[in-house]
């Protein structure tokens, strides 16, 4: 591993101890605001079952979404970007 790599990495794991202990604050923050789960379904044309599928969740689950009681979040949240970004690539992907 080159030097310059690992010393690197060794001030990013520094960074993230500081961060847990609440000594430093987060340099940057990602928030991914998930797209209508709904709207990208209905667009590529599956079924709830289908989408709950590709999504590796429950229908119940992407009912909620759908009807706005829950939100996706994390890599759920992710993934649903991916799919209505590039629904092609990302189908493609998930089915290989």
């Amino acid at each position: 591993m080159d030097k310059t790599l690992f010393e690197d990495l060794v001030g990013s794991l520094q960074e993230a101890k500081a961060i847990a202990r609440g000594t430093a604050a987060a340099s940057r923050r990602f928030h991914v605001t998930a797209p209508d789960a709904r709207a990208v379904r209905d667009r590529i044309g599956l079924s709830q079952s289908e989408f709950a599928k590709l999504m590796r969740v429950s229908v119940k689950t992407l009912q909620n979404w759908e009807q706005h009681r829950r939100q996706p979040t994390g890599p759920a949240a992710a993934l649903l970007t991916i799919v209505a970004a590039a629904p092609d690539v990302a189908l493609k992907s998930l089915h290989s």
